[in-house]
């Protein structure tokens, strides 16, 4: 940035202390609010209150910004906070950033007329935050297996953002690599890269030979015909978002091992999150001349 900014970063969790100390150390004036039992807390300002967050020049919320009930999401903290009451205490005009916001979330900040923008919603945010995503199912995989990466027969189902970088990682690891898509094009490029392609709603009858599935997309593709084909050991890792692409009940009845690994990239490389939120959020600055 080309000059020092006043941030406030509210909840969250240690991708926000990461990108908190980021801020920091470019030079910008920071405060912290509701992460209180984040590690090292004398490394950052932290308020006790809201007072003076309605002079930010960008408040950032965390991701997801809110759980259950409408409450900001803040993993750090013992408060409670209503999505409203934070919104409340801003000025018309003022630059919000937060991810995965929620229809109810954007009629709030309409009505106050505050400046809401959703850094989820970033495709350089999606792509960069695949490697993280992809590199923690590597790393579950292989605390999970009693076998290599190398030799190993996998299936991919999904060929966007992360679908692409597992993918590639795994073939650059040694393992046998088919990857499932609905669309032709897709199949097409999937075969033209070299990997074995499949039609993800013909996948019935032909999943009894994979060690690994991993599923990238959001919808159920695993259910009942499809995980009684399963060998005995073969490890499931799921990595969409809610509600998942596999039937974890069947699973349990089946007796297969299912992993949904969400928000693989705040788990596995907080420090690599932050910045790919702190470079997202300078984005959406330069572009509204801030």
């Amino acid at each position: 940035m080309r000059r020092a900014l006043n941030f406030w970063v509210v909840g969250g969790d240690l991708r926000q202390v990461k990108l908190a100390q980021f801020l920091v150390e470019d030079g910008h004036n920071v405060q912290t609010y509701a992460m209180e039992h984040r590690p090292n807390p004398g490394m950052l300002p932290g308020s006790d209150t809201m007072k003076g967050m309605d002079q930010a020049d960008c408040v950032i919320l965390p991701l997801p910004v809110t759980a259950e009930g409408g409450i900001i999401n803040a993993a750090l903290s013992d408060l409670r906070i209503p999505a409203e009451e934070l919104l409340n205490e801003l000025s018309p005009g003022q630059v919000v950033c937060a991810g995965r916001v929620t229809p109810q979330m954007r009629v709030l900040a309409e009505q106050k007329q505050l400046i809401l923008r959703d850094y989820f919603e970033r495709e350089e945010l999606a792509v960069a935050n695949a490697v993280p995503t992809a590199e923690g199912a590597l790393q579950i995989a292989m605390e999970e297996l009693p076998k290599t990466i190398y030799g190993l027969r996998v299936l991919v189902i999904g060929f966007g953002r992360i679908g692409k970088i597992l993918a590639h990682r795994l073939r650059g690891m040694g393992a046998k690599v088919t990857v499932s898509a609905r669309k032709y094009g897709d199949l097409a490029w999937i075969e033209a890269y070299g990997y074995e392609p499949e039609h993800t709603g013909q996948l019935t009858g032909w999943l009894s030979s994979y060690d690994l599935i991993v599923n990238t997309v959001p919808i159920r593709v695993l259910d009942f015909p499809q995980l009684l084909d399963l060998k005995e050991d073969c490890l499931v890792i799921d990595l969409a978002s809610r509600p998942g692409g596999v039937n974890l009940k069947a699973a349990s009845q089946l007796g297969v091992k299912v992993i949904w690994a969400l928000s693989l990239p705040g788990k596995v490389a907080p420090a690599t999150s932050g910045k790919i939120i702190r470079d997202t959020i300078y984005h959406i600055l330069q572009e509204l001349e801030i």
